[in-house]
């Protein structure tokens, strides 16, 4: 089963690494991918939003991804970027299990899994 924590086709990401690709919200881009990750309902991408919202960085759950196009070096998500901006901060330093489950909390509220 299927979680927000797992991309929807693992072949987007098999034998691939995304850093630096450009990560395209419904509505627009919100930055380029810092680091993915591909472990099995673990899976996500933390995205540098670089000026647009202040060099923070948000945390994007495998899930919510809806194509990974390769050769554009773009992945697509199924958020808006005001979703993305009001979305929990990321800091490498404390992420652990409690600020993975309030990312994941506020991503529940846009997905359904």
């Amino acid at each position: 089963m299927s979680t927000m924590w797992d991309y929807r086709d693992s072949a987007w990401i098999d034998g691939f690494d995304l850093a630096g690709y450009d990560v395209q919200a419904t509505d627009g881009s919100i930055g380029s991918v810092d680091a993915a990750t591909d472990q099995v309902s673990n899976a996500y991408l933390v995205v540098d939003t670089g000026v647009w919202i202040f060099g923070k960085k948000r945390v994007i759950p495998a899930g919510v991804v809806s194509a990974v196009e390769h050769e554009n070096k773009t992945i697509r998500v199924t958020l808006t970027k005001d979703q993305v901006k009001a979305a929990p901060d990321y800091d490498a330093a404390t992420w652990n299990d409690e600020s993975r489950d309030r990312q994941g909390d506020y991503y529940r509220a846009y997905q359904q899994y």
